[in-house]
């Protein structure tokens, strides 16, 4: 039985998937954990592998051959690293038995044994971001609306099995990520979170898991007491933890868990101890939200509406195959040609 876990992540997040994959190894060794990087080092930093707890690497820039630039070019950070969870996931169902993904700002506390042994019943798992109804107004508010917005399921975890039922999951979720993974509430979509919504319809394989120990965060903590034992088992409404959602972490993520965690100091025990792993980790050398497709080749930000136009006229993307480029006849100067200003310079 192989078993793999992976995450996907640009540079600005590599602090948080090496505390990811530190925590990972720490209760299952014998994981091959897979880190699928869509991005390239910033001036000044470069990449050693050998410095990481990652026993592979994939390129997410590379899952897509020669349409890569022009895919890629038609999403923003957070759409790009999303879109290639689905290419990754069928690749490495091809190589392993069970695939689990956990997002980078995610950090294990504790063995996931029910998840691999409930692969041998189910052939693919999703986790709810809430587990019982919000009781209060501003929770129903927060939390349940923010579900019926984002989806019921908390992509931040995902686990297939390697069978005819988990491939047909997998290719059929590869196929949306890689047309349609946009944040777009007009349309219905918000990254691979919303498709998920139609799983339990389309695969009949398919578990969901309610272990309040898994997938702990912000948008749940009204509902999920937790606690530390005297020997320092942290437990979840009684359930060990399993692992913990770091969402946001910084001003935003600290005011989302102070207004649920309440008097609980163990919740803010844990996110202490959170953030100085994931600055223990931290290089310097790479900038805050640095990510190279951010930018055209000379070094202009990308503005949001170029993406989305790019994105909705394929004959500009026929017409304009590298839209990276700012050399001659390209995507760039058809902009300013058009009287669109192309973006900020960083």
């Amino acid at each position: 039985m192989t078993i793999c876990c992976f995450t996907s992540f640009t540079f600005s997040y590599l602090a948080k998937a090496a505390v990811l994959a530190a925590s990972v190894k720490r209760y299952h060794p014998d994981w091959i954990m897979c880190a699928v990087i869509t991005d390239r080092e910033p001036g000044g930093y470069t990449f050693d592998p050998e410095t990481v707890p990652f026993d592979e690497i994939v390129w997410g820039d590379e899952l897509f051959g020669s349409a890569t630039p022009a895919w890629l070019f038609k999403h923003d950070l957070v759409e790009a690293c999303t879109a290639v969870k689905g290419r990754a996931l069928r690749q490495l169902l091809q190589q392993y038995d069970k695939v689990i993904y956990l997002d980078p700002d995610v950090a294990v506390f504790g063995p996931m044994t029910s998840i691999v042994d409930g692969l041998d019943r189910y052939s693919t798992l999703l986790t709810p971001h809430q587990l019982e109804p919000a009781v209060t107004e501003s929770s129903i508010r927060d939390n349940e609306f923010g579900s019926l917005k984002h989806g019921t399921f908390n992509l931040g975890f995902l686990a297939v099995r390697s069978d005819a039922e988990g491939d047909r999951f997998a290719e059929w979720w590869e196929d949306r990520l890689t047309r349609f993974c946009f944040s777009d509430p007009v349309s219905g979509l918000f990254v691979d979170q919303k498709w998920c919504d139609l799983a339990p319809a389309f695969f009949s394989e398919l578990g969901i898991v309610r272990d309040p120990g898994y997938n702990v965060a912000s948008w749940n903590l009204n509902r999920r007491r937790v606690t530390i034992d005297v020997d320092g088992a942290i437990k979840v409404n009684g359930e060990p933890l399993k692992f913990y959602h770091f969402t946001k972490l910084g001003e935003v993520g600290d005011t989302a868990t102070m207004r649920y965690a309440g008097d609980s100091f163990e919740v803010f025990e844990i996110w202490a101890w959170y953030k100085r792993a994931v600055a223990s980790w931290t290089d310097t050398r790479i900038p805050e939200r640095w990510w190279h497709y951010a930018q055209y080749d000379n070094g202009e930000r990308i503005p949001q509406y170029a993406r989305e136009l790019y994105r909705n006229r394929p004959d500009l993307q026929h017409h304009f195959p590298h839209p990276f480029s700012t050399a001659g006849e390209s995507y760039y100067a058809w902009l300013q040609a058009q009287g669109l200003t192309s973006g900020s310079a960083g």
